[in-house]
This record gives C-alpha cells, sequence and structure tokens, in this order.
C-alpha cells in the first residue's frame, strides 16, 4: 500500500510542478479621464489614469502575461501603445490606429500580451489626437526572471522618473494650431514626473509652483529609470554633484559608463545607477533642460527636482549644474556613439546578449528613409517620409489583412525618396519574414527627430553629419552597437539601424516627435510569414470594428467589463492541485 501510495504521491508532485510552471498573468484595472492639475502654476486639464498624473507603473517580469482592461472616461477615443514591448507575433495589442479601432468614449476594452523574451524600461503612452501632450502615460519595468543575474549589484531601491517639455495650451489646442499650419513654439516649461521646477531663481520660476522630491538614504545606490515622454524637445538629464552610471537603455544592458550629464531625446528611455555618495550639506539639483533651442526659451523651460537625502542640512543653492554647449551636436552624438551594448551580459535569457553577432549577417533590403521640413499638400502642412505623408484609413491595416479587404492600404513604400511631388498614401512597407534590413534616417529637417519601431528592437550601428552614402557603412559599428528601439537623428546628419524582421504582424515605423508624427511622418511595416504560423496570435475575441467593417461591431455590453481578478495569478495552478489532492485522499483509502 505505502509503495502504491508513494508511486501516487509523486505523479502528483510532478503534476503540480508542471502546473506551476506556466507564466503568470497580472491584471490591472485602468480609468482614463480629465484631472485637474496645476503643474506649471496655472489651472489645466491633464489626462490621468486612476486619478494619477502621470499614470501608475506596470512591475511585471520576462514572459509574465499582462492583462490591462481600461476604461475610457474621455471625451475622445483612445488608444494606448505600449512603447518598446515587442508584443511578440501579436500586434493585436499595439494600440495604433494601422493594429486597433479606437476605444469610443464611454467604453473600455481590455488589452492583453505577453512580455515575451524581454527585460527593461518602457513606457507607455496615449497615441490618437495628440492626447500625449496632456499626459496619459507610466513607466513599464520589464525585471529579469529570477534565473538571470543583473549584470550589476541589486540597487537599493528603482526610481522612475518622466522628463518632458509642457505647454500651458490644452492638447485640443495644440492640436487645432498644428492643423492650422501653426508653429506649437517653444514649451512653456519642463515638467519631472508632472511637476513643475524647483523655485531655483525667483525670476525664472513664479511662486507657488509645486516640484518634485525624491527621498533617499545616503550610502545607498539606486536604479534611476528615466523617460523622455515630452512633444518634441531633446533633454539634457543630470543630478548636481553625481554621477549617472548607464546600465540599460529600452530593453538592452549596456556597457557600464558613468555620465555627467544623458541628453535624452523624445521617446527615450535609460537606467542609471546613482550612488548617494554626498555629504548632504544641502539637497541636490535633479534637473532636465532643453536642447537645441534658443537660449531665452531654454532658460525659461529648466525643469528642476529636488535630490533629498534623509540626513540633509537644509535646501539646495546655488546655481544650477552645467549644461554642455547648446548647440553642440557634436558633443551629443560623441556620446551617444559611447552607448555600447553589453555583450557578455545575459538578460532575458542566460546567454550573452552579444551571441546573435548581427554584423556577421548578410543585409537583404536597405530603405534610406528621408524626412524634410513640412510641406503644403492639398492646401494642408503636412511632414513626409520619402516623399509620402502617411493617411490613416478608416479600417485598420491588420483588420484590413484580416478580413483581405482590397484597396485600404498598398505594399509599395519606396526604399529611397523618389523624383515626383510628395502626396498624401497609405503606402506600407512590404518587408520579407527573417530578412535583415538596413534602415538609414536621413535628417534634412532643422531639429532633432527621434525614429521608433514597433514589434521590434534595432541595432543602432552609425550616426554622422552629412548625407548617408555607400561608403558610410565603414564606420559602422558591428559588433556592440546597442539594440533599443527608439534612435535620434540629428539635424542635418543621418542614423543607420539594422533590424531582423522576424516578428510577424504589421508594425508601426515613427516620428516619435508628436508634432511630425501627427502630421504624416510614420510608415507601416507590413511582415507576413509565408507558411502557415499557428503561433501567431488570432483576432482577439474583444476586437472593436471600425470603418469597413463597422457592420460587425456589437454592442458595448458585450465587451469585456472590469474584472476582480486579483492583481497576481496562475488562475489552472490552485484548482489542479486541489483536484489532485482530492484523488489523492481518495486512492489512499483504497486497497493496495
Amino acid at each position: 500500500m505505502l509503495a502504491g501510495a508513494g508511486y501516487v504521491l509523486l505523479l502528483i508532485l510532478c503534476l503540480v510542478s508542471f502546473s506551476s510552471g506556466g507564466d503568470p498573468f497580472v491584471f490591472f484595472d485602468w480609468t482614463v479621464s480629465y484631472l485637474k492639475a496645476f503643474p506649471l502654476g496655472v489651472k489645466q486639464q491633464v489626462i490621468g489614469i486612476n486619478g494619477q498624473f502621470p499614470g501608475p507603473v506596470l512591475n511585471v517580469t520576462t514572459n509574465w502575461n499582462v492583462v490591462v482592461n481600461v476604461k475610457n472616461d474621455l471625451d475622445e477615443p483612445l488608444l494606448i501603445t505600449w512603447n518598446g514591448i515587442q508584443h511578440r507575433k501579436n500586434s493585436w495589442q499595439d494600440g495604433v490606429l494601422g493594429t486597433n479601432c479606437p476605444i469610443p468614449a464611454g467604453w473600455n476594452w481590455t488589452y492583453e500580451f505577453q512580455v515575451k523574451d524581454q527585460i527593461g524600461s518602457f513606457f507607455y503612452f496615449p497615441t490618437l489626437s495628440f492626447q500625449r501632450a496632456a499626459g496619459g502615460y507610466g513607466g513599464i519595468i520589464v525585471n529579469n526572471r529570477e534565473v538571470i543575474p543583473l549584470p550589476f549589484n541589486v540597487p537599493d531601491g528603482d526610481i522612475t522618473i518622466f522628463i518632458s517639455d509642457w505647454y500651458t495650451r490644452s492638447h485640443k489646442e495644440l492640436r487645432e494650431d498644428i492643423e492650422d499650419g501653426k508653429d506649437i513654439g517653444v514649451p512653456d516649461g519642463i515638467l519631472i514626473n508632472g511637476f513643475g521646477p524647483y523655485g531655483y531663481e525667483q525670476a525664472l520660476v513664479p511662486k507657488g509652483i509645486t516640484y518634485q522630491i525624491i527621498n533617499v538614504e545616503p550610502g545607498k545606490t539606486y536604479r534611476l529609470r528615466v523617460h523622455n515622454v515630452g512633444i518634441s524637445t531633446s533633454l539634457n538629464f543630470r543630478i548636481q554633484n553625481h554621477n549617472l552610471l548607464l546600465v540599460e537603455t529600452e530593453g538592452s544592458y549596456t556597457v557600464q559608463q558613468n555620465y555627467s550629464n544623458m541628453d535624452i531625446h523624445v521617446g527615450q528611455s535609460y537606467s542609471f545607477l546613482v550612488t548617494m555618495d554626498q555629504n548632504a550639506s544641502s539637497d541636490y539639483y535633479i534637473v532636465a533642460s532643453p536642447r537645441f533651442v534658443n537660449s531665452s526659451a531654454r532658460a525659461k523651460a529648466s525643469g528642476v527636482a529636488i535630490l533629498h537625502y534623509s540626513n540633509s542640512q537644509g535646501p539646495a543653492a546655488g546655481p544650477l549644474p552645467d549644461l554642455p554647449d547648446e548647440y553642440d551636436a557634436y558633443f551629443s552624438m560623441n556620446q551617444a556613439r559611447s552607448i555600447r551594448w553589453n555583450v557578455s551580459a545575459g538578460a532575458a535569457r542566460p546567454n550573452p546578449q552579444g551571441s546573435f553577432r548581427y554584423g556577421d549577417i548578410t543585409v537583404t533590403e536597405v530603405y534610406v528613409l528621408l524626412n524634410r521640413p513640412a510641406v503644403l499638400i492639398n492646401g494642408k502642412l503636412r511632414t513626409t517620409l520619402n516623399g509620402i505623408s502617411y493617411l490613416p484609413p478608416s479600417t485598420p491595416l491588420k483588420l484590413a489583412q484580416q478580413y483581405k479587404i482590397p484597396g485600404v492600404y498598398k505594399l509599395d513604400f519606396p526604399n529611397k525618396l523618389m523624383g515626383r511631388p510628395p502626396k498624401v498614401d497609405t503606402s506600407l512597407i512590404n518587408g520579407t519574414f527573417k530578412g535583415f534590413v538596413e534602415i538609414i534616417f536621413q535628417n534634412n529637417d532643422t531639429t532633432v527627430q527621434s525614429f521608433h519601431m514597433d514589434g521590434y528592437a534595432f541595432f543602432v550601428v552609425g550616426m554622422d553629419f552629412g548625407v548617408w552614402t555607400e561608403n558610410s557603412r565603414g564606420i559602422y559599428n558591428k559588433w556592440d552597437g546597442v539594440a533599443r528601439c527608439t534612435t535620434q537623428v540629428f539635424p542635418g546628419a543621418w542614423t543607420a539601424i539594422l533590424v531582423f524582421l522576424d516578428n510577424a504582424g504589421i508594425w508601426n515605423l515613427r516620428a516619435e516627435n508628436l508634432d511630425t508624427w501627427y502630421m504624416g511622418q510614420e510608415v507601416y511595416v507590413s511582415v507576413v510569414n509565408p507558411e502557415v504560423d499557428t503561433s501567431e496570435n488570432h483576432l482577439p475575441e474583444n476586437a472593436i470594428y471600425c470603418g469597413l467593417l463597422s457592420s460587425l461591431q456589437h454592442d458595448q455590453a458585450q465587451r469585456v467589463h472590469f474584472s476582480d481578478a486579483p492583481a497576481v495569478s496562475n488562475t489552472r495552478t490552485p484548482i489542479l492541485i486541489a483536484i489532485l489532492i482530492t484523488l489523492f485522499v481518495a486512492l489512499m483509502r483504497q486497497p493496495w
């Protein structure tokens, strides 16, 4: 009897072990609504989530399944994108107009995605109607699994910091200005975590502005995840008397280097380790200053928060820490070139990051994407890539592909600027599945541009001033160029990236600068697996239909509603354990 029972017990333990090995689910219920705030001392309507501005941080771990139920309490449609989350074979959850119908006002919709084979620091934000200018953003932390060690000592704390340019005009007013062909102008200020500047200089900072205080303990080391969630301004980040040890950017561990300051361009994210090694004779300034704007605007717009040691002996004082030469783009470019991939570190998997050896792969396609200042097309001011200003169709591209609707888009985006007038069109890049693509961003505009690609991390292999030519490949970094999802392109310069198209779906490639994106500076990349791919996610059951498929839409009553699920759950395991225990008790009562 004991032998038989032991065998059953062993079987049960094996089954329990197997059942508990699944990736857990985490559940979040969000209400996106307008809030009243005073970021620069002026009453404004901002966009918050669950009453928070900025929104809550999604803190998850590699391979977890994330379920976010979003209720839209705004007065206009909403979509949220998860900037840098790759949505492996699941572009349905990407939250951009090419893949999703907007969530109508008063509706809720549930995002469900897995942070598959990723680690790092990212953020989310609303993608429609210039809403990011009013907020609606928050952080995403994807932690290492326990079996994968960090390439540095575990920090004593983890702090998320959002830096952004800010306007006292509403996002609707800014949107109208752009639609009327007006320049939105220089920002009215810089926010840090949704707060205005500390009153470091009375002539520049009005009284009564609430500022951010970050409390720390002396001698401890903190991981600071810094995101530029602004509209169009590159920002220089620094902390008075403290070094920034760069350790990660957008999902890649980097070679660890100390910086006194870091230029963080629109849409970019960085992780720094900062040790509280000062004598705390006073508090210290945390500063975010505009780059590459005129000096009067820079002085007006500096963002300042306070780093407060628990044993601090007084308030911060004196001038702000020095900013690099305002117009020295060479400094900024050389700083960007110095950021290298840590090819010996594990990340989502235990193998080294550098084991991919991207420099040994043969390039199959080359695209030179040229952007220029906005031009008039059909009487409207529009921005372009290779002379094409993207026009979103009423039916999302992914839905049109799913239902084989002809005429919604064309797979004919040119790989270089064509000798023809600029036009508005819905033209996609026809990507080859598992092709290795070289993309060169050539910036013929007068401002720094950031470009982002959904669904992927790409390798930043080169950047320089002037016009890219075939000979420019001679300066490419083919060994430890950092892998990330957003890169800067300086005015009158180029940046080259390499990307392996192994993620089936339709993916947005866009300017992160909100003004140029809104005016048409984006394109989608269609990546279709020519074989039957059973692993690519199917159309979600709760899909919203619009455009040519509006007739398929059911009432909101049939949508997925807010859940009462726990924050973390692996629902199969408790049920299976209960069944197996019952079975074990019954078997123990049997003669053997």
